[in-house]
């Protein structure tokens, strides 16, 4: 089982891979981890892809969350057996993101590097309200829609996060 989740900043890609990991004990890579080096730096691109194709090719099952358009985007796609698209609403993505802060604020999440301590500043505000909903990443979505459409659940918001939880997550796992 291969499973990709993308989506917008604050809807909980990280949250649900986690979820996916555990129940099904698959390996689980948050590209937020392949990023970020401690103190919010970027680490080189030619070691970013490294450590994903290294994932790819260690591991038949996977869980994989992130956007990251130049981390073997097209590839993740491919190979996943599910993809799965989070698209909750701006303001609703910002009240996540806000609740999330509070819940880590001063320390790491367990999906984020370490030394990488949860903020919330102007521009990541600004990130998840309108620079991560451009026109250029939303036609992303479309194409992964069109061209994957058979493997492809859109999740706008916590109900039905929830409900694909309950109803579809859980029961097969349970197998």
């Amino acid at each position: 089982m291969k499973i990709a989740i993308i989506g917008y900043s604050g809807s909980g890609k990280s949250t649900l891979a986690r979820l996916i990991s555990e129940l099904y004990d698959i390996p689980v890579l948050h590209l937020d981890t392949v990023e970020f080096l401690p103190g919010w730096q970027s680490r080189e691109l030619s070691k970013k892809l490294e450590i994903v194709r290294n994932f790819l090719n260690q591991n038949s099952s996977w869980v994989i969350d992130g956007n990251y358009g130049k981390l073997m985007y097209w590839e993740r796609m491919e190979q996943a057996d599910h993809i799965i698209m989070l698209h909750f609403s701006p303001l609703n993505s910002l009240w996540r993101v806000i609740k999330r802060y509070f819940k880590f604020k001063g320390t790491s999440r367990p999906d984020m590097a370490k030394g990488c301590n949860e903020k919330l500043d102007f521009e990541f505000i600004k990130r998840v309200l309108f620079d991560g909903r451009k026109e250029i990443l939303q036609q992303r979505y479309e194409d992964v829609l069109k061209r994957y459409c058979h493997k492809v659940t859109t999740i706008k918001n916590q109900k039905e996060l929830d409900y694909f939880i309950d109803c579809i997550i859980y029961p097969f796992c349970l197998e």
